[in-house]
């Protein structure tokens, strides 16, 4: 794109690019998508991402209308966009689905059922879906003709499948019934040690929110930090886990950021990471303390998480821990379904939550801005003026100066790290096999595979 008024205005020329019923793709298409996502009786869950998009807040909020949003189509191949103020990573958040173009006549005619099964959907990309219902566990790709780059997707079909327990994945997997398996718990130990095995590293850090509007107690740093501290990160992954995941020092992920070959996470964590590694005895003086300081002595507080194999054991394995490196405190567990545990997340209705954040875009402030005071995913409701100001500081005075930014970001990260408004507890890294007789297929760390110019021998 070009970028003109200070990093406020972009404009994009679009690339002769067709719909797979043979509609051009045009500016107006994004145009129309962008308003969409923006508008309220949307419900979008990602319109948040617009924020910074001239008039996106005031639109989402209800106080303008979605034809004021900064987003004009010059011409049939044009767009321009127009920003509230610089936004150093606008260009990255543009691979999120959510800024997909859409194609107005097919969203208008398909109505209510646009997006609810294949054949309410359509593809501008490599591969057109087919034969999925909307609640089924199969589903297939086929090569989409008229996609721009067609001559280098070489694979013409793709059968994709839910396969919710592991062993079955494996099984299907050796009986040369899939040819990719993603796998969990005692499969991915046994995987990691085949010739198919592959560790791809994922953008999404798994972490403790502690209820801090709830449970006052949490409030207290050295609480948090004898929490964090009473946790072998280390030896979870190995017991529980059993996968190719790695201990988290931070909630940013690494190989998320980048500045001149730096890792941002691993950066961070070189300046501060006392508070996530496993002390148990400072944990237990760090707990007393704490206890003493907010005048409680025997907490009873309840771990919520998800009703699945793994969280379950999750759960289990912190509540041994905490109860047997903090003196005093009892730990029960509710295990419900996933968006029941959302639910209760998003309302408070909790006093530890085991969450997770997989990234939007790549760079650290998709998961650093979570933690900010008003920011409506920050269920622990941690506040802290200085962290705050740090964020804000990265998307404005340092906006257009990449190493201040990075700088300032960095110093954000240290701060909720020794502070430990979060607690972060591993990355991600999805065991998997793969037949070695696919090559050329990349993996994307937001959990996305791009089969564009992948083969198989």
């Amino acid at each position: 794109p070009t970028v003109t008024d200070g990093g406020k205005t972009y404009t994009f020329k679009l690339r002769n690019a067709k719909w797979s019923n043979g509609d051009p793709v045009t500016a107006q298409d994004f145009v129309f998508a962008w308003r969409r996502t923006v508008e309220p009786k949307t419900k979008s869950q990602y319109a948040y991402l617009y924020s910074g998009v001239k008039n996106a807040d005031d639109i989402t909020a209800g106080k303008k209308a979605a034809s004021t949003l900064g987003v004009t189509a010059v011409n049939k191949t044009t767009l321009k966009v127009t920003l509230d103020h610089a936004i150093p990573y606008f260009k990255t958040m543009l691979v999120n689905p959510a800024f997909f173009p859409q194609n107005e006549k097919f969203v208008e005619k398909s109505g209510k059922k646009f997006g609810t099964t294949s054949k309410y959907i359509l593809s501008n990309g490599p591969y057109q879906l087919k034969n999925w219902n909307g609640t089924g566990n199969t589903w297939k790709e086929t090569k989409n003709t008229t996609y721009w780059n067609a001559k280098n997707v070489h694979i013409d079909t793709l059968n994709g499948q839910v396969v919710k327990d592991s062993q079955t994945a494996m099984n299907l997997y050796q009986s040369k019934k899939l040819d990719i398996a993603a796998l969990q718990g005692e499969q991915a130990a046994q995987a990691k040690s085949m010739s198919d095995f592959k560790g791809l590293k994922q953008s999404a850090t798994f972490y403790l929110e502690l209820n801090e509007k709830k449970d006052p107690i949490f409030k207290n740093t050295k609480i948090r930090q004898a929490i964090s501290m009473s946790i072998d990160r280390e030896a979870y992954i190995k017991k529980v886990l059993n996968d190719a995941s790695i201990a988290a020092n931070n909630v940013t992920p690494e190989g998320l950021f980048e500045k001149n070959g730096q890792d941002f996470s691993k950066t961070a964590s070189k300046a501060e990471s006392s508070a996530v590694k496993y002390d148990p005895a400072k944990a237990k003086e760090l707990w007393t303390e704490g206890l003493k300081e907010v005048g409680q002595s025997a907490p009873t507080l309840e771990l919520l998480t998800d009703d699945t194999t793994n969280a379950k054991r999750s759960a289990e394995y912190f509540q041994s821990t905490l109860q047997q490196n903090l003196p005093g405190l009892k730990v029960t567990i509710a295990t419900v379904p996933f968006k029941t545990r959302l639910s209760r997340s998003q309302n408070g209705q909790f006093d530890m939550v085991i969450s997770a954040w997989s990234a939007d875009f790549p760079d650290a402030i998709s998961f650093l801005d979570l933690f900010t005071s008003d920011n409506s995913y920050n269920d622990g409701k941690w506040s802290n003026a200085e962290y705050d100001a740090l964020i804000k500081q990265s998307k404005t005075t340092d906006a257009t100066n990449a190493t201040a930014r990075w700088n300032t970001l960095l110093k954000a990260q240290e701060l909720l790290t020794k502070e430990q408004g979060v607690v972060p507890l591993y990355q991600r890294v999805q065991t998997t096999l793969q037949r070695k007789t696919i090559t050329g297929l990349n993996y994307n760390p937001t959990n996305s595979y791009n089969f564009v110019n992948a083969k198989v021998k």
